[in-house]
């Protein structure tokens, strides 16, 4: 007898430095409408990583699905291009809007178009910060410890957030 899959949670960094308060609403807007329950963490702004730039504004959202993972993909890049952002887009360079998955359920390992947990989420304030926010008992797959414990160890004054209103 088989049964319908069960729902994972879902963890996906939000964020850009075009028009960053105008695309993460239209963002949350369109998840919203993907992924009934979405949660999402408070925005912030920090500085570009990594290029000179305009200051990136990000979030987290945390969401149930029982889609895939190649499906889960698909949907954001949809909600990518709907906020401006072409796939061809360079990594170092301004960005309309980027999602990148986190972690999807306790998942470990390469898959195609992600690497799970995503590897530097434990170096990243900007992902880290608004992750251990909405979801701070939740344990990191690979370290042995909970994005909260993971986040009181960071060295926040090298990597300054700063919360902003949408």
């Amino acid at each position: 007898m088989s049964g319908a899959a069960r729902p994972e949670r879902v963890y996906v960094a939000a964020g850009g430095n075009v028009e960053p308060l105008a695309r993460l609403r239209q963002a949350l807007a369109l998840l919203r409408a993907e992924f009934p329950g979405l949660a999402a963490s408070r925005a912030y702004a920090n500085a570009a990583v990594g290029f000179e730039g305009e200051d990136f504004v990000n979030l987290v959202v945390g969401f149930d699905t029982t889609l895939d993972l190649p499906d889960v993909l698909a949907r954001l890049h949809a909600v990518e291009a709907a906020c401006g952002r072409p796939r061809e887009a360079p990594k170092w360079a301004p960005r309309a809007m980027d999602l990148d998955v986190l972690l999807f359920g306790d998942r470990v390992g390469e898959f195609p178009g992600a690497v799970l947990p995503r590897p530097d989420l434990v170096k990243r304030a900007y992902m880290l910060g608004p992750l251990a926010e909405l979801a701070p008992d939740v344990a990191h797959p690979t370290l042995g410890r909970t994005i909260g414990e993971l986040w009181a160890d960071f060295d926040r004054g090298a990597h300054a957030l700063r919360p902003v209103a949408l």
